[in-house]
This record gives C-alpha cells, sequence and structure tokens, in this order.
C-alpha cells in the first residue's frame, strides 16, 4: 500500500513546474478537502514561503503538514488573481481561510421596464437589464421603508401586472393617498411619467430638486386657486421631509457608499455594514467572519471586502475605519469587477469620519452582544454536561424529532446546537423511504439514526471530523431509547451519549422526564435554566420537523395521480381536469369519454386508460 505523501515535501514537488505568474494556489489534504486558497503576483515565490517551517506560525505549520496535494490557477493580473482568489474561498470555505459567513441575497428596490405605468417592487436574485434597480438593502425591512416612502411621495403603483390589468375600481392604496391609481385611469400616462421621473432623481439624491418642483408646483396650483391639487401637493412635500429625516444617519454628501467598520475582542471579529445610496441609509447588518483570531484588522478588511463583493456590485465609495491590506490592489480588483473607479478611504475628520465612527460603535456593541450571549451558551452547555455526566463540555448536540399524519408524508429532521447556539446550515431532513406503519415512530427513528450515522461512518471512519454530536438528544421516551440505542450499536458507536426526553403524563412543559443508560428516569427542577435549554432544542426540533411535514404534505396536496401518467403534460392534465372535474372522475373515465376531450387524442386517450385499468 503506498503511503501519500503530504507537508513540504509535496509543496517542494509542486514547485519544481510552478511558474512565476499571478495566479490562485489552492492547498489540499489527503481526502481532496480545501485546507487554504491563496493569490500571489508570482506564484512560485509566494508558495516558496511556505518551505520556510520556521518562519511560519504555528497555524500554517499545521496547515502545512495537512497538505497533501496543490492546485494553481495562473491570472493575467494580481487583480484579476484577487477576485478569483475570494471567489473560491467563499464558495469552498477552506478552514484556515478568513470566512465571510454571508449566504444570503440582498433586496433591491425595482422599477419594472416595458409598461406605461412602470411598477414599483421589492426583487432578489438575477437581475433584467430592461428594469431599473437600485440597493442593495440591508434587510427587507429597509426596502419595505424605502417601498413606503415612495408609495407616500410620488404614488407609484406596487400591484402585479395580472391585478393592474383586471381592475375595475380604485384599491384602497388610492383611498389612503398612497397610489394615483393607474390601473382605472386617475392619472394619464404622461403625468405619471413626471411621477416616475421624481422618483428616479429622489432615488439617485437629487432630493432638493425634487422638494423645489414641488413647492413650486404647490405654488402654482394655489394660484390657480386649484386648492385640491395644492392640498394633495402639500401632502406629498410633508411626506418628503418625512422620509429626509427618519434614518439614524443619512448622510447626503456621500452619496452612494458602502461604510465598513471592524471590531476585534476576544479572538472574535464583527463587521458592519451601512449601504448608503442617493444620500440615505438603506439599513446595516452586522458580519461575525471566522478564522480571525490570528489576525490582524488589515488582514481581516481586505478579505471581508475581497469576499463580500464577490456577488454584488461595489459601490463607487468604500469607507473604512481601517486601512486594508494591499488596499490600492484591492481597489484595482474591485474597480475591475465594477467597471468603473472604486476608492476605498479611511477617513480621519468630518462628516465621513462621523459616519464611520457611528458603524464601528455599532460593531462594537453587536461583538459585545454576541460575546454575551457566547457566555451564556458555554454556561448552558456546561450545565448540560454535568448533567448527563459528560466528560468534557459538549460543542455539538443533535436534537431528532419525527412527524407525520397515519404514515404519511413521513420525515424525520435533526437540528444541531453548539456554543454559538443553533447551527441552522448543519439541520437535516430525512424523508422515510422504509414502509412505515402508521403510528411507528420508533421505525421512523431507526430509519433516521442508520442514515445519519451510516452516512457519517463511510465519510469518516476515523471519527476525526467536527460533525460528530457530544450528546444525542430524542424526543420521546424509553421505547425511543431503546430503538435508537440498538442503531448505535449495529454501528459500533455506543460511546456517543443518547437521552430521551419525554413530557409527563399531562404533556406540561417542565414536567418532563429524561432517561438515559445507567440511570433512573429523572426530572430537573421547574425553572432550571438548563431544563429550558434542552426543552428549546426539543421545541426547535419538533418545529423543524413539522414544517418539514407541512411542506411535503402541501407538494402533494398541489399533485394528482394524472403526474405519473407517461405523455401527460400541464396542457392536457389542465384539459382533462376541466373536463371532468377532478382526477378521479378522469380514473372512472371510459376510453371514448377520454378521447372527446379537446386536445386528447385516441392515442394519448389510450394511455390515460391503461393507467388507471391496468391495460
Amino acid at each position: 500500500m503506498e503511503i501519500q505523501q503530504t507537508g513540504v515535501i509535496v509543496i517542494e514537488t509542486a514547485l519544481e513546474t510552478m511558474p512565476g505568474n499571478p495566479g490562485v494556489y489552492r492547498m489540499l489534504d489527503e481526502k481532496g478537502d480545501v485546507l487554504y486558497v491563496g493569490k500571489a503576483r508570482n506564484l512560485k515565490k509566494r508558495v516558496t514561503a511556505y518551505t520556510q517551517i520556521a518562519r511560519l506560525p504555528e497555524r500554517l505549520r499545521r496547515m502545512v503538514a495537512d497538505t497533501a496535494a496543490m492546485e494553481i490557477v495562473t491570472t493575467h493580473t494580481e487583480a484579476e488573481a484577487l477576485l478569483l482568489e475570494a471567489n473560491l474561498i467563499k464558495r469552498l470555505k477552506p478552514r484556515y481561510n478568513i470566512l465571510l459567513r454571508d449566504d444570503k441575497t440582498y433586496p433591491w428596490l425595482m422599477l419594472t421596464a416595458g409598461h406605461d405605468f412602470p411598477r414599483l417592487a421589492k426583487h432578489r436574485g438575477a437581475q433584467d437589464k430592461a428594469n431599473l434597480y437600485w440597493g442593495p438593502f440591508a434587510s427587507v425591512w429597509a426596502v419595505n421603508q424605502t417601498v413606503q416612502a415612495l408609495q407616500r411621495v410620488f404614488l407609484l403603483r406596487t400591484c402585479a401586472d395580472t391585478v393592474f390589468a383586471n381592475r375595475t375600481r380604485p384599491c384602497l392604496l388610492f383611498q389612503i393617498k398612497r397610489c394615483s391609481a393607474p390601473c382605472v385611469g386617475r392619472v394619464s400616462a404622461q403625468d405619471y411619467g413626471a411621477l416616475v421621473a421624481q422618483a428616479k432623481d429622489f432615488l439617485e439624491g437629487k432630493t432638493s430638486a425634487v422638494q423645489k418642483n414641488l413647492a413650486a408646483a404647490m405654488q402654482q396650483a394655489a394660484e390657480n386657486l386649484e386648492f385640491e391639487r395644492a392640498a394633495a401637493l402639500r401632502d406629498r412635500i410633508r411626506g418628503l421631509a418625512y422620509v429626509q429625516g427618519s434614518d439614524v444617519i443619512n448622510p447626503a454628501s456621500l452619496g452612494d457608499a458602502d461604510v465598513i467598520a471592524l471590531h476585534q475582542q476576544a479572538g472574535q471579529a464583527c463587521v458592519q455594514v451601512f449601504f448608503i445610496r442617493g444620500g440615505r441609509n438603506n439599513g446595516n447588518r452586522s458580519f461575525f467572519p471566522a478564522n480571525t483570531k490570528d489576525d490582524g484588522p488589515g488582514e481581516v478588511l481586505a478579505a471581508f471586502v475581497a469576499q463580500f463583493y464577490d456577488d454584488k456590485p461595489p459601490p463607487p465609495q468604500l469607507l473604512l475605519n481601517h486601512a486594508p491590506e494591499e488596499q490600492a490592489l484591492l481597489e484595482d480588483a474591485l474597480s475591475l469587477k465594477a467597471e468603473r473607479r472604486v476608492h476605498i478611504l479611511v477617513p480621519q475628520r468630518g462628516e465621513k469620519h462621523d459616519v464611520v465612527q457611528h458603524a464601528a460603535t455599532n460593531a462594537r456593541e453587536a461583538l459585545e452582544r454576541k460575546l454575551a450571549e457566547t457566555a451564556g451558551q458555554g454556561k448552558l452547555l456546561a450545565g448540560v454536561g454535568e448533567l448527563f455526566g459528560l466528560a468534557e463540555t459538549p460543542r455539538r448536540i443533535e436534537t431528532y424529532d419525527n412527524s407525520h399524519i397515519m404514515g404519511t408524508n413521513a420525515y424525520g429532521v435533526m437540528v444541531v446546537a453548539g456554543p454559538e447556539g443553533p447551527q441552522k446550515s448543519a439541520y437535516r431532513k430525512f424523508a422515510i423511504k422504509s414502509v412505515i406503519t402508521p403510528g411507528d415512530d420508533f421505525g421512523m427513528m431507526r430509519e433516521v439514526l442508520q442514515r445519519r450515522f451510516g452516512r457519517a461512518l463511510e465519510e469518516d471512519p476515523d471519527r476525526t471530523g467536527e460533525g460528530w454530536p457530544d450528546l444525542v438528544l430524542i424526543d420521546g421516551g424509553a421505547g425511543q431509547l431503546s430503538a435508537a440505542q440498538a442503531v448505535m450499536a449495529d454501528l459500533g458507536l455506543e460511546d456517543i451519549l443518547l437521552v430521551a426526553i419525554a413530557k409527563g403524563p399531562d404533556r406540561d412543559a417542565g414536567r418532563e422526564w429524561f432517561y438515559m443508560e445507567g440511570r433512573a428516569p429523572f426530572q430537573l427542577p421547574p425553572r432550571d435554566p438548563v431544563l429550558y435549554f434542552l426543552q428549546r432544542l426539543r421545541d426547535e426540533a419538533h418545529r423543524f420537523a413539522i414544517t418539514t411535514h407541512r411542506a411535503a404534505r402541501s407538494r402533494k396536496i398541489t399533485t394528482s395521480e394524472l403526474d405519473e401518467v407517461p405523455g401527460i403534460g400541464a396542457a392536457r392534465k389542465k384539459a382533462l381536469l376541466l373536463h371532468f372535474g377532478s382526477a378521479r372522475a378522469v380514473s372512472q373515465a371510459g376510453l371514448s369519454n377520454l378521447a372527446e376531450v379537446p386536445g386528447i387524442s385516441e392515442a394519448v386517450a389510450r394511455k390515460v386508460y391503461d393507467h388507471f385499468h391496468g391495460g
């Protein structure tokens, strides 16, 4: 059996054929998992540094020791290499890189094109070049606030085109002066176009011009004795003034910019991002990058900025509270991505400095809250370890539950918790594949545990990874515990602690019984914090199981047996259901009746008939 080489020898072998071009290198372990992704102006020179072990910090020494292979990709410039590096880090999540934990898409504000009366709406996902977009916004709440403000000031419609086309009278939004009712002709296309133009100016930061035009129009209406129109314009001006003064910070001099501030404490980091567009605050969001313990603020911010803009366009200005590492290179890379110049500034005085300090304060407060929550979570986990006699404080607790109705749409779920609370990315759902007798919760639990831990053993037979639990909680009593113990014994995993948690005879929270091997069933004091913690884990598993089951049941309700007939697509299915009224009536129809349906040929009618009659 050939022993795979690792460490410096592997790197030195790779260096023999490595070019001196700009590019990106990847270090892989024995399993092929990526350990680290880095970029370089000169690949050969940069990677050579990893062979000088004495000069490396302990973390990188461990990385080099685990390296079993290297891969490289050359690029034309170092800026291209930086963009590729950020993309690979976000996608591959190497455990030795600083990682941005950001798997959310951001909402945008959209003004539709191709319609006489454009629609104002929220949007996520891919963008159509024909439409106009403003953003991103930090949250749905932030974009909703802007939509409401624009409705109040510019009276633009937000209804879908199908609703717009079928209205015969104004909706409630017209009554409360939030829409100009173009659907029923209350505003001409020309006047509506003027409202759209004003809204565009507002979103692009030309607020003073909009306000001046509205004031002039109100004055003209008053002089013409059009007092009702003057009052409506007055209300719009008031709405505009309210919008301008409603945000926490409205740095009008910034135009379009992102304010990014970092705070580090106790080996952790928080980055606060404020989205400023058109001189208005589009909201803010906190991020907690991983693997930052040994890195300074410049390194953390450089890694964060590169990864953050991997899937979104950077604004013309980025205001930071610390200078990022290789700032000029980062500017070049972002400018390349945006196809215009992007400037990174670290302001020292004035309004920009004040805005950055405001973001830094938010970052500090967010990190302090997280550290306090983590400390509280740590105490609870220590209490769980002490309660169940674990040698160490558990770092991963898995809780299992099932949900079904008389055996149908049966699902088992796993939820995971650790020092930082629920780890939702680790949650799993298991569609029950075996034939389950209605009410056989034991059988469902056996299948779920066999699939979860059987697969874990296949992927990590030596159990060296981080995906193994210190404690497994089962929702149920002594029977569920016995079923789980049998599965774990078959897999040779008896050393993983199993505990069943069951409600009392009246199913009252606070009177739960705990079952575990080698100990009589017991209860905890009703107000014990550890009891509350375990209840929350059990309730979270129950919630996840119920929502998973309901989603499956909803999907099944929208399907019918007609979906299983070969050659029957959506159009023919619709024709059959419109003709006969239900799938059951279709199944009982004769061959000649089926052939009478518009769009159903004799050959298709034969297929349908044979499907239901065993043909």
